[in-house]
């Protein structure tokens, strides 16, 4: 089993460099399943003896695995981490704000190439939670219900026959599922065009949010699309939607991309190498600039404008560049302005690599 260490060292998680379709818009596909135990009290009124029976009796169920087609999965006591472990964990996306601010009773279960996370005592008792790279819902759905069934097994739901699965926020009754994928969208962001699709989006039951979900701020162009409903609907049918209009922004954001490239080329070609520049020579930069500059930088790499770069250095790059990840890679804590030095410094550093590695001058 790995410790907790190896999964907090390195900032893109070993999924993330797999190949995935449409990838150079859809970062990510992500499906959670909200789950709880029957014959316990939900989180949100239980006791700190009734969270620690859930805990022991997961615990027991869930801890030191290793499943055939997964591997091993490993049991994280949120308790035994410190605040920037478990910050780094929410940076990179393997559990929720909620859970490292929450219960000391909470833990993850986490695979070793960090594709599957399940939270334990989160808003639910637990979180069933798989990621893929591109659009791939399909595939993470798949792999999320055949965690569920093993999970299953192994203890008793809370569920209803009218109802379905029950869960502490009356949104996630039903299937329980949460279906979304991470997009990057400069393209309709700059020709203004995200603003008037937002609207309508929401108008079928989906939702999008920033990268970290729920009140999370909007960064690097990067946009979390999720549904909102569970109830009335079947799995595949909330798949299908998401899917469904992902496609067609996927499709609005490559003509928007195109006609950017036809009319303001010289314009979008200065951008991404000023971009470059401030990245590669800056000595103090936010968060926010950097996450901006980097999606630059990632749209003249996908519309070949400049070359000897990875594509995945947006990923990594924007995970790297978060506060708890700069301090747990320093080993110690940073104020604001030790922050925004050693994230202009890692970025250099990074794309100095980059350069040696491809060729670069």
């Amino acid at each position: 089993m790995m410790s907790l260490e190896q999964f907090i060292s390195e900032a893109i998680s070993p999924w993330m460099n797999q190949p995935g379709p449409n990838d150079e818009i859809v970062l990510s596909s992500r499906v959670r399943l909200a789950r709880n135990l029957s014959n316990y009290s939900f989180p949100f009124k239980a006791s700190n003896e009734d969270a620690k029976s859930v805990y022991s009796y997961l615990h027991e169920n869930l801890s030191e695995t290793t499943l055939d087609g997964i591997g091993n999965l490993s049991w994280f006591a949120v308790k035994n981490m410190s605040d920037i472990e478990r910050q780094v964990l929410v940076e990179k996306h393997l559990t929720s704000p909620q859970l490292a601010e929450g219960s000391e009773e909470a833990a993850v279960v986490l695979s070793d190439d960090e594709s599957i996370s399940i939270m334990v005592n989160e808003e639910d008792h637990l979180r069933i939670q798989c990621l893929y790279p591109g659009l791939q819902l399909s595939e993470a759905f798949e792999a999320a219900n055949a965690l569920d069934d093993w999970v299953e097994a192994n203890v008793d739901y809370a569920y209803d026959e009218k109802r379905g699965y029950l869960t502490s926020c009356p949104t996630n009754v039903g299937t329980g599922l949460r279906a979304s994928v991470m997009m990057h969208l400069p393209g309709l962001v700059t020709t203004k065009q995200l603003s008037r699709i937002i609207p309508a989006v929401n108008q079928i039951g989906l939702v999008v949010r920033g990268i970290y979900g729920e009140g999370s701020e909007t960064k690097g162009n990067l946009f979390q699309i999720s549904n909102q409903m569970t109830l009335g609907k079947t799995e595949a049918d909330i798949i299908d939607d998401l899917r469904s209009v992902v496609l067609q922004l996927i499709e609005r954001e490559r003509i928007a991309r195109e006609k950017l490239l036809e009319s303001k080329r010289l314009q979008m070609i200065d951008q991404v190498y000023r971009s470059f520049g401030i990245l590669a020579n800056s000595r103090i930069i936010e968060s926010v600039e950097a996450a901006s500059h980097l999606s630059n930088v990632r749209l003249g790499i996908d519309l070949d404008l400049i070359e000897g770069i990875d594509a995945k250095i947006l990923n990594e790059l924007m995970i790297l560049i978060q506060p708890a990840f700069l301090q747990q890679y320093a080993k110690k804590a940073l104020t604001t302005e030790q922050r925004d030095e050693r994230r202009a410094s890692l970025i250099r550093e990074r794309l100095r690599l980059e350069n040696i590695l491809d060729g670069g001058e």
